[in-house]
């Protein structure tokens, strides 16, 4: 019963510091208890969107099964003569066509015939077979010319045999081809590993990449300039003064390139670290929570069950339409405006469902990893990923649709700007072609700032259960407040991603041009590798995924903690690696180093308040009320 009422209920206070998330209800903390962000009780947010989502859904329906009652899907598989009648089946009569109604059951391949010059020109017939029809053949159901200008090209450019050998590749290195799927596995679970173990040394170490990279670049710009300024001779052309004039401008914007690499890196250097103590906490999620590596698996079943919906729905779409009869005699179906909005309506559909699945992934990662920041003991968690799960089914669908709607609509309004380009661009006309291609890049940039900020929204919502526009805010908030913490994790830490990836393919690769150069007779060794590293770059992308999704949650949950907590009076629920980057982390550690053993022990398990209250007259000097009243969350820089 309280499923279903949900969305009638209030929300309830947070969860009180030291509990785990599982815990349902908790009282309000004090003064002297830290504000755990994350809630256990929560309400239904963005209820509107539900119904909207389930009345687009109901529309569409809807809009198909019209299309469906004026369509056949064997129009568009083995299409229709003149008289309309289907080839390969047996057709209905039709009052308003004669012809219409033969049995072309025996009749399943379509030969089109005529000069094209018009489509009026044109004559559709169903033939028995394409073979009996000299010069054609047979192709999905239609009877092709033989000397066809792509059959030629087949042909003259050994493609016809190109795609059989290819085939016979596939066929005989078929084992080696599964044992390097198995291995890109591996490799992607071997990059987590060193990620979790040695984050510091790989993101040092690709920094140092680099810097050298960029040294050795402007060095060898500044040497070419010498050369070619060493070599001119006095009689040189003017071109040949404005080739080496260009090294030398070459080799000034990369040394200011250089330079300001070595500045950011300098100014950075903290905010990196910060970058390393992210990944090593994401490994630690990660190892508490294997299963969430499964979570793109799933994603990428749905997304793939809504591309079938998709390509079905539109081969209906397309298959609709009301039988015309034209000025000579042949008929076709033509579709009115209820069948040409349903295939805009369906392409919406579409990119609205696959933003809805990511959207439901993000939350799933970012309700898990936000749940296991905020336990204090990890081993209290029960089951953080299946109430990940719960609270996105029972409370937040209307935020996943809302996200999704906005992310959905500028993709739409991309598509309708692509289509309107192509129908009114004059290769002639270069201003309005350059005003079409700045309207592109400036609603693609507008896309990915769109994502990049639903994203953050979708971990607000799993962190405190916010609606949308409200974790959107908050979001946007925070991220400008942490701008340079935002740009290293951005750059530094996507940058590694991206290597990690490169490195899975790389590894693959290797290891199949050892395996697949030992099979004798194979026609193109490269194929195969091609297939394979497609594949390896998949996994990885999958595995990466969660990790930058993990790692972009417990920075937003640190950011949060921060903001929410002191350290002294209120404990922070971030680990001790995280603490160092919190100033008054370090006032409250002191303190605790002065106090007894058995305070710095409290400390240590996130209750330093306790310890120096139990022991004022300890060892050391404990916190006072001003100091606790002082303490604020200043971050180091």
């Amino acid at each position: 019963m309280q499923q279903f009422c949900c969305c009638l209920s209030s929300r309830t206070d947070k969860v009180s510091p030291g509990e785990s998330f599982d815990h349902s209800k908790s009282p309000s903390p004090s003064s002297d208890e830290s504000v755990n962000i994350f809630r256990a009780d929560r309400h239904c947010t963005d209820i509107m969107f539900i119904a909207i989502k389930a009345a687009f859904i109901l529309i569409l329906l809807v809009l198909i099964i019209y299309c469906m009652a004026f369509g056949d899907i064997y129009r568009i598989i083995n299409g229709y003569d003149d008289c309309a009648n289907v080839c390969g089946r047996d057709n209905k009569p039709d009052q308003s066509l004669p012809c219409k109604g033969a049995d072309r059951s025996k009749e399943p391949f379509l030969l089109v015939e005529g000069s094209g010059v018009t489509e009026s020109d044109l004559h559709r017939m169903c033939v028995s077979s394409c073979d009996e029809i000299e010069g054609f053949k047979p192709f999905l159901n239609r009877c092709i010319r033989k000397n066809n200008p792509t059959d030629e090209v087949a042909t003259r450019t050994g493609l016809r045999n190109f795609f059989q050998e290819v085939s016979e590749d596939l066929e005989a290195c078929h084992r080696e081809m599964v044992w390097l799927a198995v291995t890109s596995f591996a490799f992607s679970l071997l990059t987590l590993v060193l990620l979790r173990v040695i984050p510091g040394l790989i993101v040092w170490l690709v920094l140092l990449a680099v810097v050298l990279a960029c040294t050795a670049g402007t060095i060898w710009l500044w040497l070419r300039w010498q050369y070619e300024a060493e070599h001119l001779p006095p009689s040189a052309a003017d071109s040949s003064r404005m080739r080496m004039n260009n090294w030398l401008y070459y080799a000034i914007a990369a040394t200011v390139a250089t330079l300001l690499v070595y500045l950011v890196i300098l100014v950075m250097r903290k905010r990196i670290k910060l970058v390393v103590q992210l990944f090593k906490e994401a490994g630690k999620a990660i190892a508490s929570m294997p299963f969430l590596l499964a979570e793109p698996i799933l994603t990428f079943a749905t997304i793939a069950a809504v591309i079938v919906l998709y390509v079905y729905f539109t081969v209906w779409i397309e298959s609709a339409g009301m039988l015309v009869v034209e000025s000579n005699n042949s008929a076709k179906y033509v579709k009115d405006s209820t069948m040409l909005f349903t295939r805009w309506y369906n392409l919406f559909a579409f990119l609205w469902f696959c933003q809805f699945v990511i959207g439901c992934q993000h939350m799933v990662i970012a309700g898990a990893v936000a749940g296991w920041f905020f336990t204090r003991n990890k081993s209290n968690l029960s089951n953080p990923i299946g109430r990940s799960y719960c609270n996105l089914l029972r409370y937040h669908l209307g935020t996943v649709a809302l996200g999704s709607f906005v992310i959905a609509l500028v993709q739409f309004l991309r598509a309708m700007l692509k289509l309107l380009m192509h129908a009114v661009r004059n290769p002639q006309n270069r201003v309005t072609s350059f005003l079409f291609d700045c309207c592109q890049c400036c609603l693609q940039c507008f896309e990915r700032f769109l994502q990049y900020l639903t994203r953050n929204a979708y971990i607000l919502t799993a962190m405190h259960g916010d609606p949308f526009c409200q974790a959107g805010r908050n979001a946007f908030r925070l991220l400008t407040n942490n701008a340079l913490r935002v740009f290293a994790i951005n750059s530094v830490g996507d940058f590694v991603l991206v290597l990690a990836k490169v490195f899975v393919v790389v590894a693959t690769g290797l290891i199949g041009v050892e395996l697949i150069q030992k099979k004798v007779g194979l026609h193109h060794p490269y194929v195969p590798l091609i297939l394979v590293g497609i594949f390896a770059y998949l996994v990885a992308h999958c595995f990466m995924t969660v990790y930058e999704m993990t790692v972009d949650t417990i920075f937003l949950c640190f950011c949060e903690d921060c903001e929410s907590n002191d350290g002294i009076s209120r404990p922070y629920y971030m680990s001790r690696g995280l603490m160092e980057f919190v100033q008054n982390s370090k006032k409250a550690l002191s303190i605790a180093d002065k106090s007894s053993g058995g305070t710095r022990q409290s400390v240590r398990d996130g209750k330093a308040w306790m310890g120096a209250s139990a022991k004022p007259n300890g060892g050391g000097s404990p916190a006072t009320a001003q100091q606790r009243a002082t303490a604020i969350s200043e971050t180091v820089d």
